[in-house]
């Protein structure tokens, strides 16, 4: 069976400056993928909380992040005519809009929220399921791959509840 495809989206922080650093997704399939991005020039906010939380330093985002363009490409390539869902849509949406404003893209693929596909029963159900995830795949949570396969693989889980 196909689940909802899923995007994660980690940034240098919360707020005004802020910016994204790196991008996941959970496929319909199940499979899972992420790249890092390395900042634009014009982008300087650094929250030292915020790295604190995901676990990824600016140097390791200019060594080993690609650029805007490229990543904005890999995003329409995997995600064109799609409807991907997102648990945080205002963060995230607001982090995709610059990503493909700066990478002069146009965005080929839909971004929702993921509680527009929740029932009742799922919203109840949510933050054990969650936990229980975490625990069972060991996942590094704040990464955006792993935290699109937690929101993807709890979704499966109280969907068949």
């Amino acid at each position: 069976m196909d689940w909802p495809t899923i995007i994660d989206v980690e940034a240098s922080g919360f707020g005004r400056g802020s910016y994204p650093i790196e991008v996941g997704i959970a496929r319909a399939d199940g499979s899972v993928a992420s790249r890092l991005i390395c900042p634009e020039p014009s982008w300087q906010h650094w929250n030292e909380g915020a790295e604190a939380v995901h676990g990824i330093s600016r140097a390791q985002l200019q060594s080993e992040g690609g650029a805007v363009t490229d990543v904005a490409d890999w995003l329409n390539s995997e995600l064109k005519g799609l409807t991907v869902y997102s648990d945080s849509w205002g963060f995230d949406s607001s982090w995709l809009a610059l990503l493909f404003h700066h990478a002069d893209r146009i965005q080929r693929f839909r971004l929702d929220t993921l509680h527009r596909l929740l029932s009742e029963q799922q919203v109840l159900r949510w933050g054990q399921v969650k936990q229980q995830v975490v625990a069972e795949l060991g996942l590094t949570r704040h990464r955006a791959a792993d935290d699109a396969q937690m929101l993807q693989r709890t979704f499966q889980l109280t969907a068949s509840l």
